[in-house]
């Protein structure tokens, strides 16, 4: 394993900084996988919620006709939505995917969100649109991720947005334990936590939103590109603050996917993954901890939800 790669379980590796691809617009998603791939990025993540994964596998599928990289060269992600977590409806919606992305296989697939939808309601918008943890446990639906993975139709599988509660009932109780945990993570919410408990059971954090979310921000939100200690450390390595919280991420053995359409960031955030902080610039960025999340979940937690932000983000199961 070098530097730039992680390790699953069984030694596969994956690619230490991927490609985010959650809120790239259509028109523009395509072209940014293509200049990714042509700068060297080999993990690409996605998910059928971002609704541009068609896109992304015509992109694909001229990347690998050109013979430019081969498919076994590129790390590629996706995640199950909510409303399809009945065991029985897991591998159609992987299959779903694969069309979409024209791929024979994904290296790995994730829960979305440990949220139970009712079929068909694509997002809350009153509490019957909800299943409750009871009618449609983690557990069920991990059933069917299982399957998947038996079926060949994916190499791995995972979980994201679980807190550690969730995690180390999943990990304790399954045939196949979760083999990601994909959350948000960023020097404001460094995540020790739930991080000692993936590392406990061999489960590999990803890091979503790794430079915030570039949205949802007012003067009191915290922001990787203006921070003083982040723009200090930066100015000593002559890069910018991004990059500098992308180097943490990588050094503490995360795994972060900053998404980007423009080539130039694009160049810079792969770079960042071969930055060598000191141990002493961790520390001051560890210390920036301030458990702020950018994705607070309150879309799941309306009136008559039966999840609570404590349930989803806290200490309870």
């Amino acid at each position: 394993m070098s530097r730039n790669t992680l390790s699953l379980r069984n030694g596969d590796e994956i690619p230490a900084l991927g490609l985010g691809t959650w809120r790239a617009d259509k028109g523009e998603v395509g072209e940014a996988v293509k200049n990714a791939i042509a700068i060297g990025y080999r993990h690409i993540d996605c998910a059928m919620v971002y609704e541009n994964e068609k896109e992304i596998g015509e992109a694909f599928e001229e990347i690998f006709a050109s013979g430019q990289v081969q498919r076994e060269d590129v790390w590629i992600t996706s995640k199950l939505w909510c409303d399809k977590h009945d065991p029985e409806d897991v591998i159609p919606a992987l299959k779903q995917t694969l069309a979409d992305l024209r791929l024979d296989y994904l290296d790995l697939y994730l829960v979305h969100w440990p949220i139970a939808l009712k079929p068909g309601s694509h997002f809350p918008e009153k509490p019957e649109d909800f299943l409750t943890p009871e009618e449609m446990p983690l557990s069920e639906t991990w059933k069917g991720m299982e399957k998947a993975l038996e079926a060949g139709l994916c190499r791995h599988i995972g979980v994201s947005n679980l807190n550690p509660v969730h995690l180390e009932k999943i990990a304790a109780t399954t045939t196949h334990p979760p083999e990601v945990n994909q959350v948000e993570c960023h020097p404001f919410l460094n995540q020790n936590e739930l991080l000692a408990v993936c590392n406990k059971h061999g489960v590999l954090l990803t890091a979503y939103s790794p430079l915030g979310t570039g949205k949802e921000k007012d003067e009191d939100t915290p922001d990787i590109f203006t921070d003083p200690v982040l723009g200090e450390i930066a100015k000593s390595h002559d890069v910018s603050p991004a990059e500098i919280a992308l180097a943490w991420a990588v050094q503490r053995g995360t795994n972060p996917i900053p998404k980007s359409i423009n080539a130039e960031r694009l160049r810079k955030n792969l770079e960042a993954a071969d930055l060598v902080l000191t141990d002493e610039e961790m520390g001051r960025i560890d210390g920036l901890d301030q458990g702020h999340r950018f994705i607070d979940g309150k879309l799941w937690t309306g009136e008559g939800s039966p999840y609570s932000l404590e349930w989803l983000w806290g200490k309870v199961g």
